[in-house]
């Protein structure tokens, strides 16, 4: 009777979310939870945004330093003093502070007696706040302060509209506290209007991972300049502007930046302004940002705020739009807390990439002038966090978004242009970061191909990146950055092309074996594209190029050891050091080959020798599971290089090792609560690898459409693409072993799909046993 009961519940649950994007009529946003990530080192932030938004409305916390942050991007659950809510944030980068966090705006009820810049631990002008005033849903952010301020807040795509209520009794000051970017700033402008009750201004900023002792420097600079406009429906009471340690009440502009050092190097400077309204006032506020002009932000200010739009209007309408994004996935069974980390890890998963375009088709490009949209492009998008991915994060997005995929490719492609033909492998905003290793440009598009994306210039880009891999350039040769953000995006080349290595000392890179491993995936993947292309020399150039991982391979050591120029491998070797490598051990990278996991194990001494390896890499000595904190010997779920480990052992022979490895890492590392993520999500990357693990399919390696299969966590899934295809994906039984398989009703013998199953679509249906079993074997 249970069992009829589950059945009937999982129909009726798929009869109502199981519909077109764009007419879903439930509310899957319900099930979203935008703290997940927010502690540890999750690195999300809660705030209200759009997919794949410009603007996100979200606090900047403080720890008691005023040129520092509880959070790499403004926000840690544990942390409850803000000293404003900023405008701009990159879900889950890594270091801290990361990037953007610009124009943090305080709601203030003291009277302003002496300038915020001259507040360095954030004493005076910030506030304290309980997680139990805090409201968190995707396009709408609401929190109560200490201070007696509410605020309640719902963004589109390049706006925000909000009502702050001050309490009576008290001063109601709102601080722009403009020059404050997460990083810092070079300069910053304010202006007050009071017979427009208008603010506007804009901050001149960048320096993404600025901090950084591994390279930072190189990024202390300023690569865009945001603008924004704020209006209100009440008068302003007051106003005031501060420039480093002066305030001047009565003022209506300042300028003035902070620099990018820390501490005491940047601490007391800085500017701003502040505006004041009646005691007890309901404020609401529209605020617009542009990074082309501030014609331009007031244009999308009239655009997508209406006059007649209220907090819940608007938020009602993102809502909407994130039902729809959410609803190109509906999943049937499964207990609302696996709900809630599903449908949270699809929406962090696509809030990358960010809008940058303003509503007229003007962008700024990376040679810093405003440029427009190419022909046929409908958006310009930014925020490439390349390194991380091009590995499961531009996947998914192929697969749920290809039209947005193809804008994403076109973008990068137009930045590239403007960047003298150099793809850069971290694009911020306008900015290129140089940040992580290898050539991820090249991984990416040429994935997007293979997944069937074909809304941009394909033959050019390819063109572009085939020179970027072929042809060497003189920063190549530079240490600028290095190791953590060398300029050369090909660091190089002629060395690498001649030794079919990067050599340790002159590689002018992060690390030699890391960098050859990067760039083998590169080169295999632009090799299948040449193929797909029909440019049979390239192909066949690259392809063998894919296998330059095995010079890197030393078969004295059984690991992935960098090598000197002079051919030597670089002493003394410790599979549990980075030497050689970037952000990841020589136990850690040696697995990095999805494009020839059969030739590594043969490296290895053949399959079954590899798989045993590769128990060890996820257990201890007795077998017992070392999925998080087991050392750099161990399987790291927040390290990019590691994490399709678990889908390894499908090409070994042992899939139902893959099926419990998979499970495993789903149902425990993946959780509700602000803990709920292993790792900073990386624009994505770590919520987009939950998605498709609990349906069940992977990619199964950079260039390619193919997908390596596992067992799904729900009963149900359907897959509505942006381009058509519907696929839709059953498990029947009990367990988490694959017993059988059938594809559109014939059986699925192997443990991959070809390409067509993600671009035409059709079924999987999936009957699971309790025990493993030999299928795919």
């Amino acid at each position: 009777m249970r069992r009829r009961l589950t059945v009937v519940l999982t129909a009726v649950l798929l009869t109502s979310t199981a519909v077109p994007a764009g007419a879903t009529p439930v509310d899957l946003a319900a099930s979203v939870d935008p703290l997940i990530g927010s502690a540890g080192d999750g690195n999300t932030y809660p705030g209200a945004t759009a997919p794949f938004g410009m603007l996100a409305w979200s606090p900047t916390s403080t720890r008691g330093d005023q040129t520092s942050t509880g959070a790499a991007n403004g926000y840690q659950y544990d942390t409850t003093r803000l000293r404003g809510f900023s405008l701009t944030h990159v879900n889950g980068a890594g270091c801290n502070p990361g990037a953007a966090g610009d124009v943090p705006i305080l709601p203030f009820t003291g009277d302003v007696t002496s300038s915020p810049s001259a507040d360095t631990t954030d004493a005076v002008y910030a506030s304290d706040f309980a997680h139990a005033d805090e409201s968190a849903t995707p396009g709408r952010y609401r929190l109560g302060l200490a201070n007696g301020v509410t605020t309640d807040f719902a963004a589109t795509d390049r706006t925000t509209v909000g009502t702050l209520s001050f309490p009576a009794g008290k001063p109601a000051n709102l601080l722009f506290r403009t020059s404050n970017s997460l990083n810092g700033s070079e300069d910053a402008e304010t202006r007050l209007d009071p017979a427009r009750r208008q603010v506007t201004g804009s901050v001149l900023t960048g320096a993404f991972c600025g901090r950084r002792a591994n390279g930072g420097v190189n990024n202390r600079k300023s690569y865009y300049r945001l603008y924004f406009t704020a209006q209100f429906d009440q008068p302003f009471t007051g106003t005031g502007t501060w420039k480093d340690a002066t305030l001047q009440p009565g003022g209506l502009e300042q300028t003035g930046g902070e620099g990018y050092a820390t501490g005491k190097d940047r601490a007391g400077r800085g500017s701003g302004g502040y505006v004041g309204f009646a005691p007890g006032s309901h404020v609401t506020m529209r605020l617009a940002i542009s990074y082309v002009s501030l014609d331009g932000a007031e244009r999308n200010l009239r655009a997508e705020q209406p006059p007649k739009s209220t907090v819940d209007s608007v938020a009602a309408e993102t809502r909407r739009s994130w039902n729809d994004e959410l609803g190109r996935v509906a999943i049937g069974g499964g207990t609302p807390d696996q709900r809630k980390v599903f449908y949270t890890a699809l929406y962090h998963g696509l809030q990358q990439p960010n809008l940058i375009n303003d509503v007229d088709g003007q962008y700024l490009g990376m040679d810093q002038v405003p440029h427009r949209l190419a022909p046929g492009q409908r958006a310009q998008y930014s925020n490439f966090s390349g390194w991380d991915q091009y590995r499961a994060q531009v996947q998914l997005l192929a697969l749920l978004e290809p039209r947005v995929a193809g804008d994403f490719a076109q973008s990068l492609f137009n930045y590239a242009k403007q960047n003298n033909g150099v793809w850069d492998r971290w694009v911020h905003i306008s900015g290129a970061t140089h940040v992580m290793t290898g050539d991820p440009s090249a991984a990416t598009l040429a994935t997007f191909y293979a997944m069937g994306v074909r809304n941009f210039d394909y033959r050019g880009a390819f063109d572009s990146l085939y020179r970027q891999a072929t042809v060497p350039r003189p920063e190549g040769l530079q240490d600028g950055g290095c190791p953590g953000q060398c300029v050369g995006q090909r660091p190089n080349l002629a060395q690498y092309l001649g030794s079919r290595y990067a050599a340790n000392d002159v590689c002018h890179c992060w690390g030699g074996a890391a960098e050859t491993l990067e760039d083998s995936v590169a080169d295999y993947s632009l090799g299948q594209w040449a193929k797909a292309l029909g440019r049979g020399k390239e192909a066949a150039e690259l392809s063998a190029r894919g296998e330059y991982w095995r010079n890197v391979f030393n078969p004295a050591t059984g690991y992935t050891q960098a090598r000197n120029v002079d051919g030597s491998w670089v002493t003394p070797f410790d599979p549990a050091s980075d030497r050689g490598f970037a952000q990841g051990s020589a136990a850690a990278y040696t697995w990095m080959v999805p494009q020839d996991v059969s030739g590594l194990a043969a490296a290895m001494g053949g399959k079954a020798a590899a798989a045993t390896r590769l128990d060890g890499f996820f257990h201890d000595a007795n077998g017992n599971w070392q999925l998080e904190g087991g050392g750099p010997l161990k399987y790291d779920p927040t390290n990019e290089p590691d994490i399709h480990a678990p889908w390894l052992y499908n090409e070994l022979g042992q899939p139902w090792k893959t099926q419990e490895t998979v499970r495993q890492l789903a149902t425990t590392v993946y959780t509700t609560g602000p803990s709920g993520l292993p790792g900073n999500d990386d624009l994505g990357t770590m919520s987009a690898w939950y998605v498709f693990a609990a349906l069940g399919v992977y990619p199964r390696t950079p260039g390619s459409g193919e997908l390596l299969l596992s067992s799904p966590l729900f009963p149900k899934a359907v897959v509505r693409s942006g381009g058509g295809a519907v696929l839709t994906i059953t498990a029947s039984g009990e367990g988490k072993y694959i017993q059988d398989v059938r594809r559109g009703g014939r059986p699925q013998r192997d443990w991959k799909l070809d390409p067509s199953f993600v671009r035409f679509g059709g079924t999987l249906d999936f009957r699971l046993s309790p025990t493993p079993t030999g299928w795919g074997a």
